[in-house]
């Protein structure tokens, strides 16, 4: 069994989703602090006309290095409202997005008080319409208490799994480069993701990797953004 695991982001990119499907089961790491500065948890970058936009989320009390699972929306301010008038006005003559406009708009319209649930609403959300059915932990329901490598060696522990699914970033590459050993003599075989991003057509500009997936999923579609994240061209 196939275990791969990652912090919920924000609108994730399109290898937030490689990952999940080449996994068997994909853990949320819903108890990591979130990380200060410049996180994918809290923003992500769609297109514009000139270039790319960071959307952030507003979170409150972010200096505290609460548990992801623990960080409230900051509902004073109407960030929602403005996230999705730049996705709708940024997207609106997209080929797909009207496809996909009601789930979207469904819930940035709703209220949230946590970041994680709005999160993986849309992280949900996406995997249904590209129809994943892998399935979905949350770390904070398998009792890890260890951080880092020891953490990563728990889950796959609880979950009874020999086979880890790693990212290229440099996240991932902290927790396994000269930790090699400490999977092997668990005999843990350490599969390595290589997510390569494909070029495919935007509505406007130069073409800019490394977008949330909905610049992917608005412009190609369901089938064809499957097909890409799959490595078929």
């Amino acid at each position: 069994m196939i275990v791969s695991c990652h912090q919920p982001n924000y609108l994730p990119w399109p290898g937030f989703f490689h990952k999940i499907l080449k996994s068997d089961v994909h853990v949320i790491l819903d108890t990591n602090q979130l990380p200060r500065g410049k996180d994918f948890v809290v923003r992500n970058k769609i297109k514009i006309d000139d270039g790319f936009k960071w959307l952030r989320v507003s979170v409150l009390e972010k200096n505290k290095m609460l548990p992801i699972k623990e960080v409230k929306i900051n509902n004073s301010v109407n960030w929602k409202e403005k996230h999705w008038n730049s996705i709708s006005n940024n997207y609106s003559k997209a080929p797909f997005f009207s496809e996909y406009k009601k789930q979207f708009q469904q819930i940035f319209e709703k209220e949230w008080d946590y970041l994680l649930d709005f999160n993986m609403e849309i992280i949900y959300a996406i995997m249904k319409i590209l129809q994943i059915k892998v399935k979905i932990v949350m770390e904070s329901e398998l009792g890890i208490k260890s951080s880092s490598t020891q953490e990563i060696l728990d889950i796959l522990d609880v979950l009874n799994s020999k086979q880890y699914l790693t990212g290229d970033g440099s996240g991932s590459k902290r927790i396994i480069e000269g930790k090699e050993k400490m999977f092997s003599e668990r005999e843990i075989q350490i599969i390595h993701e290589n997510y390569v991003p494909t070029q495919y057509p935007q509505i406007c500009g130069k073409f800019i990797p490394e977008l949330s997936i909905c610049d992917m999923l608005f412009n190609v579609g369901m089938k064809k953004t499957r097909e890409m994240l799959n490595g078929k061209n």
